[in-house]
């Protein structure tokens, strides 16, 4: 626990949302990475798997449904409790100036904008959007000058009367002015802001960012304005269904389908309702993944011999579960999140307030071993992420692991050493098969990977035995994220780290255990940021003492944090060069590695069920979906 009281700011566009696969915490939507400059890119990425089709292969008609974990809270992602589920609507409805494509790059969306691009560097920065003539709201006006200087002034944070869950990029704006026509949008900054590409997306209309009223209430449960290939249709909050049905004012290419049911079904449940036909697609753990797979694999043909064979195979061998048959004519679309599982290390107090500390637990888990074992099993690229701000494959990705060195027991063992904390009890490497549940010399039994028992040898100092608290969720889709856990655990143990697992409810874990600070370890994940520069910078900035005396972390759960990382961050987010901003955010991370508060694992697995008959949809990966263009085989 921290020394004194913590306040942590609001998720900046989206709150927590606790996912059964592991726990993903609050960044806000992201449409890109910062225009111009190199395109170089690092480590492997796994490309979207959609079955993709072209639209002439589609059928102009069907209901696709989606499960969601639940129906939005609101309809406005600028609000502290927008979910995913918020993320999804908006990206359907809204005006999405520039989308991401399969590593994370920036695409002007040509149904909204016809160019955009900075016009001005000096004195001031100005940026020109030229609105698509056709773009207009579905009461037929046009999208105008009007509505960015709603956005603007709604999120700048000048007006406390906005409820608003961030203005990060806003507050740098000094005005927001038609330019030489009605179909352009002059933007001048009072501050340079390299990530102006993530600005005015979603994009409202004036009539819920012009008043604190609109904004605070206005797009909570119904979105009377809308612009995109879908407008929002009827909500069923008992039947758990938000339905988005084909807008014929849609100035783009018509969208396939006739309604996209948003359903909300949780995780547990995903495979029933996917066998009694209720969805369509779904995200699903890797048991429901290997049981659709399993039930889709061909039957082949056999002699009688082979098959008396094989009978006396299955009799010696352990029984497998019978392939389900009502989960064929299912599909599994696999890919990797934008997002990470990372090892997060509180130093606010404890022994972890000691970097040593924490440089030994990073030096004694082995990365690599957990991406394989995560990641291997499921066909997917197996290798550790080496990156808190870019992932593999993105523009800008450097592996930065080295600031710290890869897995070494005898380093992390000296690292201990050197902090005071010395080694007492049976000492390395006594090891025994299948022992009984016990302690010796006060050292814990743990079996180790290879399925033995170490008696992990006991550190003490000043009387105390070094013994961390390990947090994880105990919900029924976590299972994978605490088996890594695990694994962590007994590495720990090895050098000395004892680690007291304490395995708490989903509902509880971010808000009474993260965000509050009650952990040494934890695991959760971060989604991948396109503008680093701006939208991480909260995660790993420095905790500061508020007039209270308490201690402001912004979302830096781990209160670790240097003053040079920050002001990498805030020279990163000013400068207009992509290369230059990308190396500085490169130089941060490096840093961010050294101070050992977070240490990324992997990029989370993106396990998608898909009935086989949909196309264009499925594990998008780093691309934004096309929601036009999702729907049915002919």
């Amino acid at each position: 626990m921290a020394p004194h009281p913590t306040r942590t700011r609001s998720p900046r566009r989206r709150s927590a949302a606790l996912l059964a696969a592991g726990v993903l915490l609050p960044l806000p939507l992201l449409a890109g990475c910062g225009l111009g400059g190199g395109d170089e890119a690092g480590g492997s990425a796994a490309p979207p798997d959609i079955a993709a089709a072209p639209r002439a292969a589609v059928a102009d008609k069907g209901t696709l449904r989606w499960a969601v974990d639940a129906l939005p809270a609101t309809l406005n992602t600028f609000q502290a409790d927008a979910d995913a589920a918020t993320q999804r609507v908006a990206g359907a409805v809204l005006p999405t100036l520039f989308t991401q494509d399969e590593r994370g790059r920036p695409q002007r969306d040509a149904d909204y904008l016809s160019a955009a691009e900075v016009v001005q560097r000096q004195p001031r920065q100005v940026v020109l959007y030229k609105l698509n003539p056709r773009a207009v709201w579905s009461d037929g006006s046009a999208l105008t000058a009007a509505d960015f200087q709603a956005q603007w002034n709604a999120l700048r944070g000048r007006d406390s009367a906005y409820w608003t869950a961030r203005n990060a990029g806003y507050d740098r704006i000094d005005r927001v002015e038609q330019g030489a026509n009605a179909q352009e949008v002059k933007v001048t900054f009072a501050k340079s802001f390299a990530d102006w590409p993530s600005l005015f997306t979603p994009l409202y209309p004036k009539s819920v960012m012009g008043s604190p009223d609109g904004f605070n209430d206005g797009a909570r449960n119904e979105l009377k304005l809308s612009a995109g290939p879908f407008r929002v249709g009827a909500r069923d909050n008992g039947e758990g269904t938000l339905t988005l049905v084909r807008d014929p004012k849609w100035w783009g290419e018509r969208a396939k389908l006739d309604q996209l049911v948003l359903r909300a079904v949780p995780r547990e449940e995903r495979a029933a309702a996917l066998a009694g036909g209720e969805l369509d697609l779904a995200d699903v753990t890797p048991a429901v993944a290997e049981r659709i797979t399993a039930a889709n694999k061909p039957v082949k043909k056999q002699t009688a011999d082979k098959a008396q064979k094989r009978e006396g195979e299955r009799t010696a061998a352990p029984k497998q579960p019978a392939p389900d048959p009502a989960l064929r004519g299912l599909a599994v679309r696999r890919s990797l999140e934008p997002a990470y599982t990372h090892l997060a290390l509180n130093g606010a107090s404890g022994p972890l307030a000691d970097e040593r500390v924490r440089r030994a637990v990073a030096r004694a888990i082995d990365r690599e071993d957990l991406a394989a074992a995560v990641l291997k099993p499921l066909g997917l690229p197996a290798e550790p992420l080496g990156s808190h701000l870019f992932m593999a494959g993105q523009p800008g990705y450097e592996d930065n692991s080295d600031a710290i060195g890869g897995p070494d027991a005898k380093a992390a063992r000296a690292l201990l050493a050197d902090a005071g904390w010395r080694e007492k009890g049976p000492g390395r490497g006594a090891t025994t098969r299948n022992p009984a549940p016990a302690k010796a010399a006060g050292a814990d039994q743990k079996a180790d990977s290879g399925g033995k028992a170490a008696l992990a040898p006991v550190r003490m100092k000043d009387g105390k035995q070094l013994t961390l608290r390990f947090v994880l969720p105990e919900g029924s889709g976590a299972e994978p994220l605490r088996a890594v856990g695990e694994r962590i655990a007994r590495r720990l143990d090895t050098v000395g780290i004892h680690t007291e697992i304490s395995k708490v409810a989903d509902a509880g874990f971010f808000k009474d255990h993260i965000a509050a600070g009650a952990f040494d370890l934890a695991l959760y994940s971060w989604p991948a940021t396109a503008f680093p520069a701006a939208d991480a910078r909260p995660v790993f900035a420095k905790p500061q003492p508020a007039a209270d005396g308490s201690l402001l972390v912004e979302q830096n759960y781990t209160r670790v944090g240097t003053d040079q990382i920050d002001q990498l961050f805030e020279q990163a987010s000013t400068e207009l060069d992509a290369d230059v901003s990308r190396d500085l955010v490169g130089r941060a991370d490096a840093r961010i590695w050294a101070a050992a508060g977070s240490i990324p694992l992997y990029q989370r697995p993106e396990l998608v069920a898909v009935r086989a008959t949909v196309v264009n949809a499925g594990a998008f990966g780093m691309a934004s979906p096309r929601y036009q263009d999702l729907g049915f085989r002919k």
